[in-house]
C-alpha cells in the first residue's frame, strides 16, 4: 500500500516491518514522532526513558536479549548517550540494534548546530542518511540487517527537514526476528582486558564496512552533464535536484561512515570538477581531499544553518525566481509562553524579587524573553542547578538572589544528579522546579513524575517532595504561580534561609486536555486606566487598544494572574 508519510512516520513503520520488539527513547523534537508512532503498533514495546542514555542502555539490554531494539534522540540527546554508544561498538550487539539521531540545522528547536556525522566517525559504527520517507523506511529495515551482519549498532541520521516533510511510501509486512541469547564474558564484559581484545575486531569490522560501503544501494551515481560532478547527501540531495534536474552528474551517498572510497575516486574521475554539497560540518569534502582529490566545498556554500533551493542555486550561479511581496509588512511575532502558561507567574514574581535565573532547556526557556526578562542563562539540560552551585560557591553573598529553574521532566532527565551535588557539597542554593506535569516543549509526553505511560496508561509515579528529600534537601516547598503571593511569600522566604532548598511550583500546563478552566476574564473599560500592570506578564490574551487593556476570550483560560496585577480591579469573570 503506497501511502504519504512524515518522514519519522516512515521511520516507525520501518522498525515494524523490521520485526523491532522494543524501543527506548527520550523526546526531542525533530525525532519524537518516531516513537510516538512506534507506539501505534502493539507488536513493539514502547517507552519514554529518563534521558537518553538510559535509553541506549535499555535498547541494547533488549538487543543482548536477541530482539531487535531501537533508541531515538535528537542531536543533543547524542551527546547525553554517548557514553554507551562508544563502548557498544566495542561490545557489538545480539539482536539488530539501530538508533537514530536527528540534526536540527538551522536550530528550529535546539541550542545549538551539531553534525553527528562525526559521532559515527568516532565511535567507529556506521551511518546511514536518508533524503526522504520512501528511503527512511528501506534504509532503516537495512540497517537491521546491516547490524547483525556486521554485528554492530548502526545509527540512522535524520534531519529536521527530512523528518517533518512527507513523500510516497510504499509499506510492507513485519517480519519477526529473534536471536538466543547465550553467555559470552569476553564479548560484554568491557573491564580492559577484554576490551583490548574487542579493539582489533572493531577495525576489522570497520574494513568490512568499507567494502559493503562499495556496493549498497544507498550509495549510487547518477550521471547527467559530466562538466561537474557533485556529491552529496540527505536532504542536500533533494535541494540539488530541485536546482539542476537531471542536468548534473551526482553521486549520491546515503551511507555516509564508512565513506566508499573506490565509488568516490570513480565518479571523479569521470567528472571535470567536483563539488560537495553538505549540510553544517565539510565530513564528506575533507574525506575527498584526504584522497589526493580536487574538490570544492566550503569555500563556495555556508558552514551554518540549513540550506535551501535558494542558497544551493545561489552558490552555483543560477538565478531564482524572485518571491512575490505583501504590500504590507507582517509584523514579526516573538516567541511567547500561552496564555494561562503556569511558569508566567514564577518569572514575573522572580524578576519582582531581583532574582539571578539560571535556566533550563523547556518551553520555560522563554522566561528569558521580553517583558519577563528573567532568565541570564540556559545551557544545556540539567545545567542549571549545577551552575547555580558553582556560581554560589565562588559567590556565596549572592545566594540569597541567586535561583536555578528546572522543569519536572528535565529534572528528571538530568537535574537529579545535580541536586544530589548542591546536598552533598552543602551550597546555600535554591533549585525551583516547575511541575507542569507534563513534557510540554516537545508536545505533552508523559515522564516519570506524571503516573502515566507513553500510551497514557497508569504508570510508576516520581513523588518530586519525597525524592528531593531523600536526597538530602530537607527544606522543600510548594507554591502555586498562579497565586502570586504565596509565590512571592514561598520564594523569598527560601532565598531567606541559609541551606539547600527546593521549591516546586506547581500548576499544570494550561495546554492539557484534562486541565479545566475558569471562564474567560473581561476588561471593564469604565474602570481601566491605561496603567499597563497587565503588560508587565506578556501575556498574549492581553492587548491594549485605544489606551485601554483588551482580553482575547479565545485566549484566556481564567488564571487572574493579571487580575492581581491591575490596581483598580478592572478585570473582571
Amino acid at each position: 500500500m503506497k501511502e504519504l508519510m512524515l518522514g519519522n512516520k516512515a521511520f516507525a513503520r520501518g522498525l515494524y516491518e523490521a520485526g523491532v520488539k522494543f524501543v527506548s527513547s527520550y523526546p526531542g523534537t525533530p525525532s519524537t514522532e518516531i516513537t510516538e508512532e512506534a507506539a501505534k503498533y502493539d507488536e513493539i514495546i514502547c517507552e519514554w526513558a529518563p534521558n537518553e542514555k538510559v535509553a541506549m542502555e535499555s535498547a541494547f539490554g533488549a538487543s543482548l536479549a536477541g530482539r531487535r531494539a531501537f533508541c531515538g534522540q535528537k542531536h543533543v540527546g547524542l551527546n547525553v548517550a554517548a557514553d554507551p554508544l562508544f563502548t557498544m561498538s566495542y561490545t557489538g550487539v545480539n539482536g539488530g540494534m539501530v538508533i537514530c539521531v536527528a540534526d536540527d540545522a538551522g536550530m528550529h528547536s535546539s541550542q545549538n548546530e551539531q553534525d553527528s556525522r562525526h559521532y559515527a566517525i568516532a565511535a567507529k559504527v556506521p551511518m546511514l542518511e536518508p533524503s526522504d520517507s520512501s528511503e527512511t523506511l528501506e534504509f532503516v529495515k537495512t540497517a537491521f540487517d546491516i547490524s547483525e551482519e556486521f554485528d554492530t549498532p548502526v545509527i540512522v541520521k535524520m534531519c529536521t527537514r527530512v523528518a517533518h516533510s512527507q513523500s510516497l511510501v510504499e509499506s510492507g509486512d513485519r517480519v519477526e526476528h529473534e536471536k538466543e541469547y547465550s553467555k559470552d564474558i569476553g564479548k560484554y564484559v568491557m573491564m580492559p582486558g577484554n576490551a583490548k581484545r574487542r579493539h582489533p575486531i572493531v577495525e576489522e569490522r570497520t574494513a568490512k564496512l568499507r567494502e559493503y560501503s562499495e556496493k549498497t544501494f544507498m550509495n549510487r551515481m547518477e550521471m547527467g552533464d559530466k562538466s561537474f560532478g557533485i556529491i552529496t547527501d540527505s536532504t542536500s540531495y533533494q535541494y540539488v535536484r530541485e536546482v539542476f534536474g537531471d542536468k548534473v552528474s551526482v553521486l549520491k551517498i546515503g551511507m555516509v561512515n564508512p565513506l566508499p572510497d573506490s565509488l568516490i575516486s570513480d565518479f571523479a574521475s569521470q567528472v571535470d570538477s567536483l563539488y560537495v554539497v553538505e549540510e553544517l560540518d565539510p565530513v564528506i569534502e575533507e574525506h575527498v581531499r584526504s584522497m589526493g582529490i580536487e574538490v570544492t566545498g566550503k569555500d563556495k556554500l555556508p558552514l551554518i544553518d540549513e540550506f535551501s533551493q535558494s542558497i544551493v542555486a545561489h552558490a552555483f550561479g543560477k538565478d531564482t525566481p524572485a518571491g512575490s511581496r505583501l504590500s504590507d509588512e507582517i509584523p514579526m511575532r516573538p516567541p511567547v509562553m500561552c496564555a494561562g502558561c503556569p511558569h508566567r507567574g514564577l518569572f514575573y514574581t522572580l524578576k519582582k524579587l531581583g532574582c539571578t535565573v539560571l535556566g533550563d532547556i523547556g518551553c520555560y526557556t522563554l522566561g528569558a524573553v521580553q517583558p519577563l526578562g528573567a532568565i541570564e542563562m540556559t545551557l544545556c539540560m540539567g545545567a542549571s542547578i549545577g551552575a547555580t552551585h558553582g556560581f554560589n560557591k565562588v559567590h556565596p553573598e549572592c545566594a540569597g538572589k541567586n535561583v536555578a529553574v528546572i522543569g519536572d521532566s528535565t529534572f528528571m532527565h538530568s537535574g537529579m544528579t545535580g541536586l544530589a551535588n548542591v546536598a552533598y557539597n552543602q551550597s546555600d542554593s535554591t533549585v525551583i522546579i516547575l511541575d507542569n506535569s507534563i513534557t510540554g516543549m516537545t508536545g505533552h509526553q508523559h515522564n516519570p513524575t506524571t503516573g502515566f505511560n507513553i500510551k497514557g496508561e497508569p504508570a510508576g509515579r516520581v513523588d518530586l517532595e519525597a525524592l528531593c528529600k531523600a536526597m538530602g534537601i530537607d527544606d522543600v516547598t510548594v507554591c502555586d504561580p498562579y497565586d502570586l503571593k504565596d509565590c512571592e511569600k514561598t520564594i523569598g522566604d527560601a532565598l531567606s534561609r541559609k541551606n539547600p532548598s527546593v521549591v516546586i511550583s506547581r500548576r499544570p500546563c494550561a495546554l492539557l486536555k484534562n486541565v479545566k478552566h475558569n471562564t474567560p476574564l473581561h476588561v471593564n473599560t469604565d474602570k481601566c486606566v491605561g496603567c499597563k500592570s497587565c503588560m508587565k506578564i506578556g501575556c498574549p490574551a492581553i492587548s491594549i487598544k485605544d489606551g485601554k487593556a483588551r482580553v482575547d476570550d479565545t485566549l484566556c483560560v481564567g488564571c487572574d494572574v493579571c487580575a492581581s496585577l491591575c490596581p483598580v480591579d478592572a478585570f473582571e469573570r
